[in-house]
């Protein structure tokens, strides 16, 4: 619990860089670039704050140019994850034992590091590692400095929680950890993320594992070698990149998961879920789970609507990051009347579109994360060119000679549930479906229903009778929804962001709602003048 006299401000988002041309921080990350991009990091397990080197490893590429090697990475087996368990739950209690404020100190002193000196070190890797451009990494790493300082505001906000006392009596509620470990599983997509999901938890005096994806490794070890630069204790976070089938077996078996923190494919997450389940009995406490997933999210028009920012929102919230962001537009409902200027739009803006290499700064978009996620792409642009429901509008390309490149691609689909309507691509296509005016409400019911996920959306119109209609509409289709703006780009503390249905749970990274399910209420009431009564009032005679 924090000292009653210790009290965090409402953190302000950190501000985002230009690295515009001339300015210093462009020349100090192209230093930087240039400096990661020439040398082969060696990556070992971090196990009860030591460095383990195992046999067997993984090279980490660019995935702009898939042959050039950035980083060798120890993978953990049986011995070292139920290793990495031990070292967690003997830190669990030193951790817990600490002062609050002196927990809180470790990671906003890592959040003054990343907008500060360190933060070249992470936006040049997530470049690399994970091909964003330059703003893309640096919205990205932002929200890592930002995810840590409202955990701790809201962790602070949660302990303020009191019940009400009476005379001769205090009632308190004590918030702990978790008993056991959290298991926390992290995508390739977001650095921010990755470097939530283990400390969010560690924060309000949890220990964790944390199996970060190995394309993006390089920048989650340098976020680890951070915390423990800034403090953070032996065994609080174990760092154990390894299979996800080594994790099932060894980890989220383990009698002493007590939680479970999540982001990535909706199929994984199912089959956690299940397995918990399945082993429900075993467990020491009932596992907490905590997910984000996949999303199929929309953007859906009005023909009242502004025809150019619908256009580039559709542009912006497609191809941005290549489409792989949970939140990225991938479906849109166009009405007839203003199709063909939207269309023009589309063509105009997306031939505009510079595709290739994120080190330099004109780039707009850059390669897929890896050859899975390419042949994914390919197969649906393929299927796409060989069906008679579908034309494309613009891209339909590919290229996988030196990177792992997929032109931007806008698909017109004559129906709206044709399968690149309605299934998670993850890549740079989006879907449309041309609707006929006077459709409106047999439209907006398929935009509903027609996918299981509920993650983002978005409408555009004018007419605000008709916004009202259509964000009743749509009230359950995404857990964040965005009136006249695209359907990506949530902030921290201003957008908090999850979805539900097949989209995950809703618990909003970087709130006291996601805080929350890491803490375990505990009640005390305390007497301060007990009564030796035996005998109620209502027994007496007279």
């Amino acid at each position: 619990m924090p000292n009653a006299y210790f009290t965090i401000k409402r953190p302000e988002n950190d501000p985002f860089k230009g690295y515009l041309p001339g300015s210093a921080e462009r020349a100090e990350l192209k230093e930087e670039l240039a400096k990661q991009a020439g040398q082969v990091v060696r990556i070992p397990l971090i196990i009860g704050g030591k460095e383990v080197w195992t046999d067997e490893t993984i090279t980490v590429t660019m995935p702009h140019d898939h042959q050039h090697v950035i980083a060798e990475c120890c993978m953990a087996g049986e011995k070292e994850l139920k290793q990495a368990i031990d070292a967690a739950l003997a830190a669990k209690d030193a951790w817990e034992a600490m002062p609050w404020e002196h927990r809180s100190a470790i990671f906003l002193k890592a959040a003054d590091m990343i907008t500060g000196p360190y933060r070249k070190v992470l936006n040049a890797s997530t470049m690399l590692g994970q091909s964003k451009t330059v703003f893309q990494a640096e919205i990205d790493i932002a929200e890592l400095a930002d995810f840590l300082r409202f955990g701790v505001w809201g962790a602070q906000e949660i302990f303020k929680e009191q019940p009400s006392s009476v005379d001769g009596i205090w009632n308190r509620q004590d918030y702990r950890p978790l008993d056991g470990f959290i298991c926390a599983i992290s995508p390739f997509n977001f650095t921010s993320i990755g470097g939530n999901l283990p400390t969010a938890p560690a924060i309000v005096g949890n220990v964790a594992l944390w199996k970060p994806s190995r394309t993006a490794v390089l920048s989650n070890y340098y976020y680890m070698k951070l915390l423990q630069w800034c403090g953070l204790p032996a065994g609080v976070i174990n760092f154990v990149p390894c299979t996800g089938g080594d994790m099932s077996k060894h980890v989220i078996s383990h009698p002493k998961m007590a939680g479970f923190h999540f982001t990535g494919s909706t199929a994984v997450f199912q089959s956690v879920w299940k397995q918990v389940g399945e082993n429900i009995a075993s467990y020491a406490n009932y596992p907490r789970l905590v997910g984000e997933t996949g999303g199929k999210d929309f953007i859906f028009a009005h023909n009242t609507a502004d025809v150019e920012p619908l256009a580039a929102a559709i542009v912006r919230g497609s191809f941005e990051f290549q489409g792989q962001k949970c939140s990225a537009c991938s479906r849109a409902f166009i009405p007839e009347s203003i199709w063909p200027q939207v269309e023009d739009l589309l063509k105009k803006h997306t031939a505009g579109l510079k595709v290739g290499d994120v080190q330099e700064f004109d780039t707009f978009m850059a390669a897929v994360i890896d050859k899975a996620s390419f042949e994914t792409c390919k197969g649906y642009i393929d299927r796409a060119a060989a069906s008679d429901e579908c034309e494309f509008v613009a891209g339909g390309t590919y290229d996988d000679s030196k990177g792992w490149f997929v032109q931007p691609t806008i698909i017109r689909c004559k129906t709206p549930t044709y399968e690149s309507m309605v299934k998670e691509i993850f890549g740079p296509i989006v879907s449309i479906y041309v609707y006929p005016d006077d459709k409106l409400d047999e439209t907006l019911a398929v935009c509903d229903s027609a996918s299981p996920y509920a993650l983002t959306g978005a409408i555009f119109a004018q007419d605000r009778e008709v916004i009202v209609k259509m964000e009743r509409a749509l009230r359950n289709a995404s857990g964040n929804f965005y009136i006249n703006d695209k359907c990506t780009g949530a902030i921290v503390g201003q957008q908090p962001f999850g979805g539900a249905r097949a989209s995950g749970t809703n618990d909003k990274a970087g709130t006291t709602l996601n805080m929350v399910r890491w803490v375990s209420a505990h009640t005390v009431k305390e007497a301060f003048c007990p009564s030796p009564a035996i005998a109620y009032p209502y027994m007496s005679e007279k």
